[in-house]
């Protein structure tokens, strides 16, 4: 194995979306030789059977649902110092609408991981989320999940609480060693838009093409902007503390009504396209989160304000998106 922190071959899963492309560059600006791995065919792709048209792939189509998928990619594209496990149906309505795929990609799928580490043991960071704090009422602390039984309140939330005790449990019955963090409402450039992302994106994209949304009061989050998220997952390498859990969010609490707001002001939208209703049903009312632990072990920091954050995202979303009005007329 490389040396902690420096020339270590890693996969990444997932790594067309939005972590797992943020993170696929940080790592390789690190001097990592970075591999991923997703679901759909890509240009710098290795070729299993036919061979590969590039000097070196740096990419495999892969649904880590599928064993003899994953299980291909790690023994012939390793072996693997660490294996960053971004690969998963995100949110809670794209798991109520696409339960099959939620469970077959997040339960199924990273216990395919697992037992190839048993196998061959790597060391996993695998991907968890806010989500399993559920109806929690206070401040989400790391250790919550082990001194209270927490009701989660969806599909995608009950997928990663599962995926926590599936690590566990490998860790306690063969030694495997992993990490796992629990992201908060990361945003930024490189969250392409569908009606399944993050509330900050949806709300943007809305507002830069006159678009309706809805914003449902008296729920409050933190928003972690993307770069500042990758930045310090990335650390986990250089301090790999197995069996650790990681809170990684924002430091400032917000409402969605502020966050609402803060769109309107650096879009310059009109108001009226803003539809207000009542809290949202099976939703966590308030995510207040300690990121003391992230902090202390990943340097981990909030680079921008909500504002700041908010605004080069929506400045990437105009190139991306050719919404060509000029950005000097965007209010400050």
């Amino acid at each position: 194995m490389a040396d902690v922190g420096t020339n270590m071959k890693i996969l990444v899963t997932g790594g067309l979306g939005t972590i797992g492309s943020g993170l696929l560059k940080e790592l390789r600006s690190r001097g990592h030789h970075v591999v991923s791995c997703d679901v759909s065919h890509q240009p710098d792709e290795v070729g299993f059977s036919l061979g590969t048209d590039v000097e070196v792939p740096l990419y495999a189509r892969c649904n880590i649902g599928e064993f003899r998928q994953i299980e291909r990619v790690i023994e012939e594209m390793g072996p693997f110092d660490y294996v960053y496990n971004c690969a998963a149906e995100f949110g809670r309505w794209n798991g109520e609408d696409f339960y099959e795929t939620l469970w077959n990609t997040n339960a199924i799928g990273t216990k395919n991981i697992i037992r190839l580490q048993e196998r061959l043991r790597f060391k996993l960071i695998h991907f968890s989320s806010s989500e399993v704090y559920g109806d929690w009422p206070d401040i989400m602390v790391e250790t919550v999940m082990d001194e209270y039984e927490i009701k989660q309140l969806n599909d995608y939330a009950m997928s990663k609480w599962v995926n926590e005790m599936q690590i566990r449990n490998s860790g306690l019955q063969y030694g495997t060693e992993s990490v796992v963090v629990r992201l908060f409402n990361t945003y930024g450039p490189g969250e392409y838009y569908s009606p399944y992302r993050s509330v900050n994106c949806r709300f943007l994209y809305c507002a830069l093409h006159s678009l309706p949304w809805t914003v449902f009061r008296g729920h409050s989050r933190t928003s972690t902007y993307l770069a500042d998220t990758v930045r310090t997952v990335a650390n986990i390498t250089n301090n790999f503390k197995s069996g650790e859990t990681y809170n990684i969010g924002g430091n400032s609490l917000h409402s969605i009504e502020e966050l609402s707001d803060v769109i309107l002001k650096i879009t310059g939208a009109d108001s009226s396209l803003v539809q207000y209703r009542e809290s949202e049903i099976l939703t966590t009312k308030s995510k207040r989160v300690d990121t003391s632990k992230s902090v202390r072990d990943l340097d981990h920091s909030n680079s921008y304000s909500l504002e700041e954050g908010m605004r080069l995202t929506c400045n990437w979303m105009r190139r991306t998106y050719n919404f060509l009005e000029a950005t000097e007329s965007i209010p400050k």
